[in-house]
């Protein structure tokens, strides 16, 4: 009934999972459609145990995961009958990140008023932000939630440390030590297979030959954004054919290494659930944008440890915080 009122409602690009809980093969099915899952089940007890499963199965499958925060009413039907399309939509504008909803329901059970509520709280949120493998990221979940609650950002990364070096020989020089996220920065023998995809996405998309979405990409992303070094090659030599106004596929494949081509045989037998591609190209651009706003905040995170002025570091700290806020927008 939830899928129905919204869908009578023009909010089209949402599904029901028809039971209490997320099955794995609905979870392939929603990774294959999109990257980005904005959950939303009932209020009451099955409603919270069905999300926690749901988070569980999508995180695992390297989704993009929001939650749905309503309040005065139990289900979406109920909410959006109450107050509308334009009310809903900014409730979904608004959807939280996993992390912020496992700190909410945290923060929900204890007083933090109390010393050993936010000691637990502390240790707690400390267990979350050591599950995060990417440091940026985990450095702007510790500044938003050092901010937010009052907790000192030092004794955050303390906690995490402990927990993400626990088994290190000398656990007890560790604890002493100063507290300290390190930065890992990005290696193209590493990139994640979100990426690889994100990026074989882009060359399927040229691989059509059309040179007027060839001047809408080549605006945003270049050959030097590709971190996979084979993508990154592929991309070079089509960027420069399509310069030349040679926009024959079989021509240009031709021209490539073997390796190159087989890449490419393997990228156009690969159905990427493309349906308009001007959307697609926009969803991707926004990636890299987010990209590009992540680098930036490695590198303001970076000048903040070194010896600055107030000033500076003023600005550094607005920047910082600006990029924060644009981070939370992007869907």
């Amino acid at each position: 009934m939830d899928v129905i009122s919204l869908h009578q409602r023009g909010i089209h690009n949402v599904v029901a999972s028809l039971g209490t809980a997320l099955t794995q093969q609905q979870g392939y099915l929603l990774r294959n459609n999109t990257e980005q899952i904005i959950l939303s089940y009932d209020s009451d007890e099955a409603g919270q145990t069905a999300k926690v499963r749901a988070m569980e199965i999508l995180q695992n499958m390297g989704c993009d995961i929001r939650i749905l925060q309503m309040e005065g009413a139990k289900d979406p039907d109920e909410f959006i009958i109450k107050y509308g399309n334009a009310r809903f939509q900014n409730v979904i504008d608004k959807a939280i990140s996993v992390v912020e909803f496992k700190v909410k329901l945290l923060r929900q059970e204890l007083n933090l008023e109390s010393v050993n509520d936010k000691i637990k709280f502390l240790n707690e949120i400390a267990k979350i932000l050591a599950k995060i493998d990417n440091s940026m990221e985990r450095e702007i979940y510790v500044e938003k939630i050092s901010k937010e609650y009052d907790v000192s950002k030092e004794a955050i990364y303390a906690e995490v440390n402990k927990l993400t070096y626990k088994d290190a020989k000398d656990s007890k020089i560790l604890e002493k030590a100063k507290p300290v996220i390190r930065h890992v920065k990005r290696e193209e023998n590493n990139v994640s297979e979100k990426i690889k995809r994100r990026e074989n996405t882009i060359l399927a998309i040229l691989l059509t030959g059309d040179l007027n979405i060839y001047q809408i990409i080549k605006q945003n992303i270049s050959p030097n954004d590709f971190q996979y070094e084979i993508d990154k090659k592929i991309a070079q030599k089509v960027y420069e054919e399509f310069e030349k106004g040679n926009s024959n596929i079989n021509s240009i494949i031709d021209n490539l290494e073997e390796e190159e081509q087989n890449h490419i045989t393997m990228i156009m037998a690969e159905d990427y659930g493309i349906e308009n591609v001007e959307k697609a190209i926009d969803d991707i651009i926004q990636g890299y944008e987010k990209d590009k706003l992540n680098e930036r905040k490695y590198k303001i995170l970076e000048l903040l440890e070194t010896e600055i002025d107030n000033e500076e570091k003023k600005k550094l700290e607005k920047e910082l915080n600006d990029i924060i806020i644009k981070l939370v927008k992007i869907k």
